[in-house]
Formats: C-alpha cells, sequence, structure tokens
C-alpha cells in the first residue's frame, strides 16, 4: 500500500511521517500480535487492524462437528483467513455459540466458550482460538472438560494464571455466553460453522 505523505514546515518531519504511516500498514509478525477486542454489543469479538476494508464474520460452536470444523478452521480457509488478518487485508469478527450442549447434551460449549472469553481478558484470544480448534476432541456430550481447556491453554504462551485459570473453573463468563448464544440465533440460520463478509465478496 502506497504510504500517506504529510507535507510541514519543518524540513525532514514530511519524510518522518511517510515512513511513520507506511509501518502502520506494516503486516503484524504474528498471531500474537494481533490486537482483539470485545465489542459494544458485549458479544462480537474482533481480531485484527479494525480500520480495513474487509470484515469476515464467523458464528460457531467450539464443539461444532469435529471433521467439519477440522476442514475449515485447521485445513480449510481458517489458516487462509489468519493470514489475510495478519497481513491486514482482513479482520475477523467472532459469534461464539453454545447450541450443541441442547442438543448432545453436556456442557462442553459453554466452557469453551467461557475459556475463550476468558482468554480474551488476557489478549490471546486468537491465540486459545487456534489451539482449541486445532486439538479439538471427537464429538460427545463433554469434549471440552475444565481439565482439556486449562491444559490447551498452557500451550499459549502467557495465558495461564489464577485469574484465567479461576474464570474457567467458575464459569466466569456465564452471562457472555448466554448472550453470545442469543446473537448467534438472532444472526438466522443454525447452519455451523458459518461465515458472513462485509463488504460483500
Amino acid at each position: 500500500m502506497r504510504p500517506v505523505k504529510y507535507f510541514c514546515a519543518r524540513r525532514g518531519t514530511a519524510r518522518a511521517a511517510e515512513v511513520s504511516a507506511a509501518e502502520t500498514d506494516a503486516p503484524y509478525a504474528r498471531v500474537k500480535d494481533l490486537p482483539e477486542k470485545l465489542g459494544a454489543d458485549g458479544t462480537t469479538i474482533t481480531v485484527g487492524d479494525p480500520g480495513v476494508a474487509l470484515t469476515v464474520h464467523l458464528y460457531e460452536d467450539p464443539q461444532c462437528p469435529y471433521r467439519k470444523c477440522k476442514e475449515s478452521e485447521v485445513f480449510g480457509g481458517g489458516p487462509e483467513l489468519r493470514a489475510a488478518t495478519i497481513r491486514r487485508e482482513a479482520n475477523t469478527e467472532y459469534t461464539l455459540a453454545s447450541l450443541l450442549d441442547d442438543r448432545a447434551g453436556g456442557s462442553g460449549s459453554k466452557k469453551a466458550v467461557n475459556a475463550l472469553r476468558a482468554a480474551l481478558g488476557e489478549d490471546r484470544f486468537a491465540e486459545y482460538h487456534e489451539a482449541l480448534y486445532t486439538h479439538q476432541p471427537e464429538e460427545s456430550a463433554d469434549g471440552y472438560t475444565d481439565a482439556l481447556l486449562l491444559e490447551l491453554a498452557s500451550q499459549v504462551e502467557g495465558l495461564r494464571g489464577p485469574k484465567f485459570d479461576t474464570a474457567v473453573k467458575t464459569t466466569k463468563y456465564q452471562a457472555c455466553v448466554t448472550a453470545s448464544q442469543k446473537a448467534y440465533e438472532r444472526a438466522g440460520d443454525e447452519e455451523n460453522p458459518k461465515a458472513r463478509a462485509r463488504p460483500l465478496l
């Protein structure tokens, strides 16, 4: 992208501003450097540069059918979207569902969504999300247990600690889990996972 140029009275200032603008457009070095935040609605999690033109909004249950999510997040479009986010070509929004708990029984989806929200509080959502889908358990009533969620969190540098561990064990973000599921339902059809882009591709 061509750097933005600023013309100032002081000699040399324009060049410094030009370099600064170019650096602002530089790709992120790695996943852990991606900015992430919770939206004003309390449910949408945004990863990447919020100023880019393309936004891909993902709606997903962490316990979605094993093969379908594995193909999407690990072997399919997931890595490409992640790479585009790192290159500042897109940003990614997430609405996390827990509908499979109601269908299969158990609380694995709710536990995983709660843990992901806790990871956001530590600025480690993107890395932890990647870890959960890379090591997604086979479909079962309680695929994601507290023990597994904490074990996977140990793979993310700087995530484990009393604050995060307690949030996982006590389901600290239950209200967010419930609100996120309602937001998923308001989005329409029950296809899982699903993606929508703005502007439309």
